[in-house]
């Protein structure tokens, strides 16, 4: 997608949506994605929850097969309901990373 193309969606965003968006750019700009990391070598080098081998796009997968958070989080007790905002963000952010994750996963 080309920023002409863009540009129409961008402009009929509300207020708030142009705030967030304009975040999520900033933060992709600095890749200050707080609580993600992307460590080579480690899950292939995919973006993970960090300090952990929870890929995010393995959370994503879960969700979308009907794991609620609450599953999610009993299921990883070491992760956070900020780090499962922090994953929906990213992937919401990267998501043509993440669907290329999930096929290359799937594959396997």
């Amino acid at each position: 997608m080309t920023l002409k193309e863009l540009e129409p969606q961008l402009l009929a965003l509300n207020p708030a949506e142009k705030a967030q968006a304009i975040q999520l750019l900033v933060q992709s700009l600095s890749n200050a994605w707080q609580g993600i990391e992307k460590t080579p070598g480690v899950c292939g080098g995919d973006a993970c929850i960090a300090k952990t081998r929870i890929p995010i796009w393995g959370l994503v997968n879960a969700r979308r097969l009907g794991i609620t958070e609450t599953e999610l989080l009993y299921d990883y007790p070491t992760i956070s309901a900020l780090d499962l905002a922090n994953a929906w963000a990213y992937a919401e952010a990267y998501a043509d990373e993440i669907e290329i994750a999930i096929r290359r996963n799937e594959e396997d």
